[in-house]
Order: C-alpha cells, then sequence, then structure tokens
C-alpha cells in the first residue's frame, strides 16, 4: 500500500485494487472497535483507496500502516440489509446469455451469493456491491441509458448495485427493487441503507407480488449473512 498525506490531518491509503481496499476497510473498522486504532474520524472507502480523515497525528498513523499485515478476506459476518427483487429488467436476456444460462437462472443465481457494500458514490445512496464470482462479471452497456429509473438493479464488473433515484446509467438492469425509498432517506440518522461494509442479500420476488419482507436495515436484522 502507499500512504499519502492528504492535508494536515488526513491520509489517503493506496491500494492496487477493490480486494485490498476493502480488507484494508474491514481492518481499520476491527480495529477502531476494538480500540486499538488511534483517532480517526472519517474512514471513507474507494474502488481502490481508503481515505483516513480527522486524524490528529497522521505521521504516527502513517508508519503503522506500512507494517499491517492485512487480511484479504473481509470478516464474513456483521450488518445485514435484504433487498427483494423481481428480476424483470431489460438487459436480463443479455445477461443471461453472458452468464451461458437461461434468463429464469438468473435470479437464483445472482440472489445466492451475499455481497459486500464496498464504497459508495455516483449517487447519494449508491453502494457498489462486491460478492459476485469473476466468471458472472459483466461489461457496462456499450451505450449509456438518459434514464435509469429508481429501484433498478445492475451489475457492471465485479459490481452490484440498485439505483436510489431515477438517473442517467450504463449498467446492465437485470431487476427492479418495487420500493427503492429506504435506499436514501435524508430525514433518518443514517440516511443511507447501503453504507460501506454493510452485508446484502437479495431476495427473489414474482412479478406483481408486494415486497414483503420489506428491505431490513441493520436494525432489523434477518440473519448474520454468512456466505453461502
Amino acid at each position: 500500500m502507499v500512504v499519502r498525506p492528504a492535508g494536515r490531518h488526513a491520509l489517503l491509503v493506496e491500494l492496487p485494487d477493490g480486494e485490498r481496499a476493502g480488507a484494508l476497510h474491514a481492518e481499520l473498522l476491527r480495529r477502531r472497535a476494538a480500540g486499538t486504532l488511534p483517532p480517526v474520524a472519517e474512514i471513507v472507502p474507494g474502488a481502490r483507496t481508503v481515505l483516513l480523515d480527522g486524524v490528529p497525528d497522521p505521521e504516527p498513523l502513517a508508519r503503522q500502516l506500512a507494517d499491517w499485515d492485512v487480511p484479504l478476506t473481509p470478516p464474513a459476518d456483521g450488518d445485514v440489509v435484504t433487498i427483494p427483487v423481481v428480476y424483470d429488467g431489460p438487459d436480463l436476456a443479455d445477461v443471461a446469455a453472458l452468464w451461458g444460462v437461461a434468463e429464469d437462472e438468473v435470479a437464483a443465481l445472482h440472489s445466492s451469493y451475499t455481497y459486500r457494500v464496498a464504497f459508495c458514490g455516483f449517487a447519494p445512496g449508491f453502494g457498489y456491491l462486491t460478492g459476485l464470482p469473476e466468471h458472472l462479471h459483466v461489461p457496462r452497456r456499450a451505450t449509456p441509458r438518459t434514464r435509469v429509473p429508481a429501484g433498478a438493479v445492475a451489475l457492471a464488473g465485479p459490481y452490484s448495485a440498485v439505483y436510489p433515484r431515477s438517473t442517467p446509467g450504463g449498467w446492465q438492469i437485470i431487476g427492479t427493487m418495487p420500493d427503492p425509498t429506504p435506499l436514501w432517506d435524508p430525514a433518518k440518522e443514517r440516511a443511507a441503507l447501503l453504507t460501506p461494509g454493510t452485508l446484502v442479500r437479495y431476495l427473489p420476488l414474482s412479478r406483481g407480488s408486494a415486497p414483503d419482507p420489506a428491505p431490513q436495515s441493520p436494525e432489523g436484522l434477518e440473519g448474520n449473512g454468512g456466505t453461502p
């Protein structure tokens, strides 16, 4: 890892890939919970970086980070959010072809994994979820859509995501979250439902069915999120 100063009271840690960035983020959270991490106000993961902001004395922490032995596999427990999905997306057939399966098998495959929110960005409440094996990674669409509806469940590269609001986008849409409202609610103390480190499971719904159970935040967990 490469540790760089980012202003007077912040450090930017650059990693070779997303897997190592996620592992470092998980290790930082673990050490902070255990009381063994020096004071840090915010820990903000990115695709290949982790920002530590609000560090009163960055230099000693920078030296510590260089000596850390960070396990590559993040812990498989923690907060779990369940996202109900109707697998009716316009790119379902294309994704099925890329995966070499029938369309009705996409839902079973996609929902069989436990995902982890690696980082957030693009739009408020938009979480980049990792967890798909490499052979199921898919490219972005050649031509982005000018409007992707709120609640669209989509794939691009190694990531899965749910669009919390209507925006342009170039991801492959495979389904719909019937009620995306809980993904971003600025009236709540925790405005974003999907925050870095949160585990996510997708729950397939039949077309026309009600979203029951509703998306569950960490205050209403349904399980420990162990990877199948």
